[in-house]
């Protein structure tokens, strides 16, 4: 059964940084194709950044280019969301994500496994 864990969210203020970790398990995650999704309150669930777990291509969505950076660490069976320039609208549950696909999904519904959420908060 996969299992995914995330950890790292926290309060920050306006500009700082933090580095959220999914901990993945339950199976081997070669095919498998890794997100990032936040909700901020009021909001829908969106589409923030992912990588496939075998070549580590990676996409993200616009409002995070260049201040965001996913990666993952096969070893530890553990992918990163490095969250840098942090703003106030940043704010949200981060959901790690897993599906086992050939192209790169971002849209939710097309994930299988969900971690439980980690909230991040970015004061300004």
């Amino acid at each position: 059964q996969v299992q995914l864990v995330e950890s790292g969210g926290g309060l920050v203020q306006a500009g700082g940084s933090l580095r959220l970790s999914c901990a993945a398990s339950g199976r081997t995650f070669s095919g498998y194709v890794m997100g990032w999704f936040r909700r901020a309150p009021g909001k829908e669930r969106e589409f923030v950044a992912g990588i496939r777990w075998s070549t580590g291509s990676t996409r993200y969505a616009d409002s995070v280019k260049g201040r965001f950076t996913i990666s993952r660490d096969n070893a530890k069976n553990t992918v990163y969301l490095q969250m840098n320039s942090l703003k106030p609208e940043d704010t949200a549950v981060y959901y790690c994500a897993a599906v086992r696909k050939a192209n790169h999904p971002s849209t939710s519904s097309e994930y299988d496994y969900w971690g439980q959420g980690t909230q991040v908060t970015v004061s300004s």
